[in-house]
């Protein structure tokens, strides 16, 4: 279950690297223009404001984000991703922050280029941190008991969840696109108290959250939280710093 209120906290931080994707979309005029995965609806917006003569298409796979996008204006649908088509007129697909939770999405973006339009523009943005101390540190806590009984059922996601940049350019290069893929790191200078701990309860424990019973969950947190402020330890003004690697691709599909 997501919660968009969690998922809300850092706003500005989360939102940077939306709009850093979104520069590099070349679209004039797009006739319909798709956020994947609207979340709650903020970001959606920028892009109605961005091309104000397009139709904005929205949708996610959680009724949660779905709701609080609908309270913030956002005529967004209950949809899974794989099951998303595009109509013909779609001339810009945003995909921020998704597809790392869809398993195989290289397939789905290979079925995307064969259905969008000639010269149509594909952006996606996915979190590069699989493998940071703050993931390995959940994976080896839910390895150990009792978590490992109580979290049998959830499915982690690890360093294979998402490709490196050059693998995306490879696949849209291969598919006769125009490709532009990058990396950044950003230093981000997370505040208040175990920040590290409250940035990825919005995210990367969403399953965990949803696997456990409130006082488990409470437990786990409790058990995680020293551990991350040991990797993660906060400065003497009791800021932390959180270096967070994100994954860029913009393709644009063959004229």
């Amino acid at each position: 279950m997501w919660d968009p209120r969690a998922y809300s906290n850092y706003d500005e931080l989360r939102s940077r690297p939306f709009h850093e994707l979104v520069a590099r979309i070349g679209a004039e005029r797009p006739r319909r223009v798709v956020d994947a995965g609207c979340g709650p609806g903020t970001l959606t917006k920028e892009l109605a404001r961005q091309w104000p003569g397009a139709t904005v298409e929205a949708f996610d796979s959680s009724p949660e984000m779905v709701s609080a996008a609908r309270e913030n204006g956002v005529d967004a649908r209950l949809l899974d991703i794989t099951d998303w088509r595009p109509e013909p007129d779609t001339d810009v697909l945003v995909s921020n922050a998704v597809l790392q939770w869809v398993p195989g999405h290289a397939a789905l973006l290979r079925r995307w280029v064969e259905q969008l339009p000639p010269g149509a523009w594909l952006a996606v943005q996915v979190p590069g941190n699989m493998n940071a101390p703050s993931h390995r540190l959940v994976r080896s806590l839910v390895g150990s008991e009792p978590w490992s009984e109580l979290l049998r059922d959830v499915r982690l996601r690890g360093a294979e969840a998402v490709h490196e940049p050059s693998d995306y350019a490879e696949l849209f290069a291969g598919l006769g696109c125009a490709v532009d893929a990058w990396e950044t790191t950003y230093v981000q200078r997370l505040t208040g108290e175990d920040a590290v701990l409250n940035w990825i309860t919005g995210t990367a424990l969403r399953p965990i959250a949803a696997a456990l019973a409130p006082d488990d969950w409470e437990a786990f947190r409790h058990e995680l939280a020293p551990l991350l402020r040991e990797a993660y330890p906060p400065r003497a003004d009791g800021t932390t710093w959180f270096p967070f690697r994100r994954i860029f691709v913009v393709a644009r599909t063959p004229a």
